[in-house]
């Protein structure tokens, strides 16, 4: 065990990472040091940018992903090595918003909420079969 995945795995432990995460981090932390052929403490934001380049271009990874490779740096470097991290320079992969259909009902737990078709957090969907491109407005503020 090399002496910085030592100290990394301390660190982790000591904040009661899960296993899990655990392993994970040590892993990417490794993918990015084998990527560059060397250790990652000789490599800066340069490297972490055009990693993450990488992994979305080559790899096709997704942007939750990437996102993980990202925290398991961000951990490193700041955790491990004691270095600044710059969000500026490594900023956070958006992931694609997904929201559940419109049709759907569900009830909320311990109150009488129901997310429905057309509730406050969605007042109009262009796309929606039944506003067919309409908005709110000429619905007369009828919800359906």
């Amino acid at each position: 065990m090399t002496h910085l995945r030592k100290i990394m795995l301390e660190e982790l432990q000591r904040r009661h990472y899960s296993e899990a995460t655990t392993q994970r981090y040590i892993r990417l932390v490794e993918r990015f040091a084998q990527h560059f052929h060397c250790s990652p403490d000789r490599l800066g934001t340069r490297h972490i940018r055009e990693y993450q380049a990488q992994l979305f271009t080559v790899q096709k990874l997704s942007p939750g992903s990437v996102t993980n490779h990202l925290c398991a740096l961000r951990f490193f470097y700041i955790q491990t090595l004691k270095k600044p991290w710059s969000i500026a320079d490594t900023p956070i992969p958006r992931n694609a918003t997904v929201y559940p259909p419109f049709s759907v009902r569900k009830k909320w737990p311990n109150s009488s909420m129901r997310l429905t078709h057309h509730s406050s957090n969605y007042p109009h969907d262009p796309l929606c079969h039944r506003c067919s491109g309409r908005g709110v407005d000429s619905l007369e503020g009828q919800r359906h």
